[in-house]
């Protein structure tokens, strides 16, 4: 069984992340709320097409390929930083936490686009209006997690914090799969809920202190198949790094 996704429209999603922790968009709802054209979104696809494979999965898999970069976001400008390591502390991710994991930049093609950083700016400005103005520190990962070899994990390490203020999880596009359900729970109680985003661009906000989430595994229908992801973390102070 598959639940479809609380969408709510872009003008309600700063009183649901006060009220709830979370909200979650439709394409055109996204659009609305970041200032960018649903076609210029589109256009960023094939980038996923070109993704190197993860070689620090502790669990031995092979079915994850990404790229990742760093940018801050001062107001209306939004500059790359010079490319980094991904890092988490154990606290926020026993799987892989604590280790430092170089991963091949997003492509300069990718992020010379205007859709690219009109996404970011858009998604900062939303954190700004719930925070207060100040600058932000954005990683941005391009995630494809495959069933080329049976099942894939889109969160090996199981339900998490990331250890930033917000989170943004956008659906870029799934083929040929079955899972990948969207778990979202109270970090401090009981409440929680469980949907599947299948709408291209869809997109689901946390605010990372007050929620924990994860992805469900994906398995094959008739052949391989993959779930492409697009998730955006915005902290305050700088970027995550070792002591």
């Amino acid at each position: 069984m598959s639940f479809q996704p609380p969408i709510i429209p872009a003008t309600e999603v700063p009183t649901a992340l006060r009220d709830r922790g979370y909200a979650v968009l439709s394409r055109d709802g996204l659009c609305e709320l970041a200032g960018v054209d649903a076609s210029a979104l589109h256009a960023l696809e094939p980038s996923w097409n070109d993704l190197p494979l993860d070689g620090f999965l502790r669990d031995g898999g092979r079915y994850r390929s990404r790229r990742h970069s760093c940018f801050i976001v001062e107001g209306a400008s939004v500059t790359q930083a010079p490319h980094r390591a991904h890092w988490q502390p154990v606290e926020y991710n026993a799987l892989h936490g604590g280790l430092e994991r170089w991963f091949e930049p997003v492509r300069p093609d990718v992020v010379s686009q205007p859709a690219w950083t009109t996404l970011i700016r858009g998604l900062a400005t939303c954190c700004s209006r719930l925070a207060g103005e100040r600058p932000w520190y954005v990683e941005a990962h391009q995630f494809r997690i495959d069933t080329t070899d049976g099942i894939g994990r889109p969160t090996p390490e199981g339900a998490h914090r990331d250890g930033v203020d917000f989170v943004v999880v956008v659906l870029v596009g799934r083929q040929g799969i079955k899972g990948g359900e969207t778990r979202v729970f109270e970090a401090d109680g009981p409440t929680g809920l469980r949907f599947t985003l299948t709408e291209p661009w869809s997109a689901l906000l946390l605010d990372d202190a007050r929620v924990i989430h994860e992805s469900t595994p994906i398995q094959p229908m008739d052949g391989p198949g993959h779930r492409d992801t697009l998730v955006l973390t915005f902290r305050a102070g700088g970027f995550q790094g070792p002591e």
